[in-house]
This record gives structure tokens, sequence and C-alpha cells, in this order.
């Protein structure tokens, strides 16, 4: 839906012949689907635009790698851009702020809002990954558009996986900890993901939600990802 509202978009604002494609790291499209499908309409100058608004070598730089691994094969190589990030991209933060604001005007601000980005090891920061940096400067200028205090808002960090230390605080453990210091009302938006998927939509939606109701919380409030906001398209 992202693709043809992007290519629609587009169409309105671009003259010269141009084709959109759509290609999957780990799944179909595949990132080979999507490079046969522009050469096939003899594209010689090729944008990479990942989804994935915070760079991380395991997010953003494994999708490039998948790119890279089917130009590998290919005997006439289109010339390739990409964008890296657009974490603080002005654009993408005035998208991400409308969609909280359309929540509250429906249901009421919350008593604090939770910023939750998909973690990774905390090696990975230490290494010199920026994806923490990334996410914290996301996080402060959508707090700021929002006209909150540092008080109102908790970043936190998802999907831990094993024994090692990931980025912190961990997200589910915070709503317990947040539920059982009293607070009843809690919004939670997920400013690394542009699109929905499991993580978000079982993950924070349902998993994260039960522990902060079981745990004395009263109203537990999942912000939509951006998906097919006009806005955001």
């Amino acid at each position: 839906n992202q693709k043809q509202l992007f290519s629609s978009f587009l169409s309105q604002r671009v003259a010269s012949p141009y084709a959109v494609a759509l290609g999957m790291s780990y799944g179909n499209p595949s990132m080979a689907s999507a490079i046969a499908q522009l050469k096939a309409q003899h594209c010689d100058k090729i944008l990479v635009f990942p989804l994935y608004p915070q760079y991380a070598s395991s997010s953003t730089a494994a999708s490039l790698d998948a790119i890279w691994k089917v130009l590998l094969k290919t005997r006439n190589v289109p010339a390739i851009r990409t964008i890296r990030n657009y974490h603080d991209h002005p654009a993408y933060i005035q998208a991400l702020a409308g969609s909280v604001l359309e929540h509250w005007a429906s249901h009421g601000k919350p008593s604090k809002l939770v910023m939750s980005f998909h973690g990774v090891p905390k090696v990975h920061l230490l290494k010199g990954d920026p994806y923490h940096c990334e996410c914290y400067k996301t996080a402060r200028l959508l707090r700021e558009a929002l006209g909150l205090t540092t008080d109102q808002v908790l970043v936190t960090f998802q999907s831990r996986l094993g024994r090692a230390k990931w980025l912190e605080p961990y997200t589910e453990p915070s709503l317990i900890e947040l539920a059982k210091k009293g607070l009843k009302k809690v919004d939670i938006v997920c400013p690394g993901f542009t699109s929905d998927c499991l993580e978000t939509l079982e993950e924070i939606a349902m998993e994260v939600k039960h522990a902060f109701l079981s745990n004395g919380g009263e109203e537990f409030n999942y912000i939509s990802c951006l998906n097919d906001d006009a806005e955001w398209i």
C-alpha cells in the first residue's frame, strides 16, 4: 500500500519516467526481484530507500547488503545511491507528531508517552553503531514537536533476545514498573518502524499491554506506525 501511494504521489510531481519497486531483505518480494523489475524497465539509476529511520548495522546495513549481493551477480550494474537515515528529518518528525496529535484528539493525552524502539545488543553501540544515539535524537525531536517535558516521555527498547546485555531500559519491565508506581494511563509509539508488523502489533500492542494492565495500569493505547498516513507518504 505504501508503494502504491508513494508511486501515485510521485507521478503527480515527477515529469521524467521512473519506477518504484519493493524489495525485502528476508521475504517476498525479494531484493533480487525488485532489481530485476527495475532493470526490465531499463532503470539505470536506482535510489535505495530503507524503511528504517535510524541507521543500524543489523537493519539498514543488512538491507543494503542484500542489494549488493544481487549486484555482485549482475553484469551491467546500474548506478546506485542510498538513503542512510532520516531519523531527524523535519518531515519525518512532523509526520510522527501529526499521528500522535491525531490520536490524542480522539483519546486525550496520557500520563506518559513511551517511545519504544527495536533493541540491539549493547556491544553494537560500543563498536560504534550510531543507532542508539539516533533513536534518542528522534525521541527528543518528537518530544519537542509535541511540546512535552522530559518527565512526560520515556524512551525504551523492545525485543531483547538471549542473555547478552541489550540497549536499556527494556520496554516491558519499564511498563510494569510504571504501573506498579501508580501510573494509570500510558500511550506507546514505535518511531523506529514506518510500518506495523508482528513486533508492534503483537509484542507491543498485546504482550506489553497485558503486562501493564496486569500490574495496576488502567489504560494502554498503542499509537500505530505511520503506515499509509498521507503526511508520511
